[in-house]
């Protein structure tokens, strides 16, 4: 398996599951000190640095495995909040010009690299789903995700291609980009969510290990959030 976000998270994490599980994984990451860390602790067959938006060095990675592979995941790539009054649109553009591009490099250069029945499986949110201000870059990237992964489970056919649309999920993203406000929103999910408890990279990760090992499973995406949409604002 080839996890491309593989330095923290939910990347990290359904590798450890993956490899508790006796697979092996080929780690992907901007962070080199990350990465060297999750080598250390999950003994990879191999690893690979560089970020994953830069299409060349992404086609380069797979011209360059020299075996096929199960599946490969992607996780990289975070949240882009913007008001229009404040709108840069050259940022904005890269952002969502980055996302697609990303989940299509990704199919068009692991095309040959997948064997037959495995899985292509991108990590994308639910949070653009509810108009908001700031929200409309990620809003229209939310929406194209699941339709752009159901036609590449057409084109990509034997191959598998998913998508996991998680809510708010505990990691150090979460953690970066809520700061001082970490633990009020830790408070406020346990108290409103209907599971009672936060989501962790461990939820996803055994979401995206069924995802992989259930062979009937293309074209969908499957949402994880611990029944946050059910929640009024």
């Amino acid at each position: 398996m080839v996890v491309i976000g593989a330095g923290a998270g939910i990347g990290l994490e359904t590798a450890r599951q993956v490899r508790a599980g006796g697979g092996q994984v080929i780690l992907v990451g901007r962070n080199p000190e990350r990465l060297e860390q999750a080598a250390r602790d999950l003994e990879p067959i191999g690893t690979a640095t560089f970020d994953a938006t830069d299409t060349d060095r992404l086609q380069r990675f797979f011209q360059d495995l020299s075996a096929p592979v199960d599946h490969v995941m992607v996780t990289a790539g975070g949240p882009f909040y913007m008001p229009l009054a404040n709108m840069d649109l050259a940022a904005a553009r890269r952002a969502f010009d980055e996302r697609l591009a990303l989940t299509l490099g990704t199919a068009l250069y692991s095309r040959d690299k997948v064997r037959a029945g495995g899985t292509l499986l991108f990590v994308g949110g639910t949070g653009g789903r509810r108009p908001g201000v700031g929200m409309a870059v990620m809003s229209a990237a939310t929406a194209a995700l699941p339709a752009l992964v159901a036609n590449l489970a057409l084109e990509m056919a034997p191959v598998r291609v998913n998508l996991i649309a998680a809510g708010f999920v505990d990691t150090p993203l979460s953690a970066s980009l809520l700061g001082d406000q970490l633990e009020a929103r830790r408070a406020e999910l346990r108290a409103r969510l209907p599971i009672r408890r936060v989501v962790g990279p461990a939820d996803v990760a055994a979401l995206a290990v069924h995802i992989m090992c259930n062979d009937a499973l293309t074209g969908a995406t499957y949402d994880i959030d611990g029944g946050q949409q059910l929640l009024p604002h």
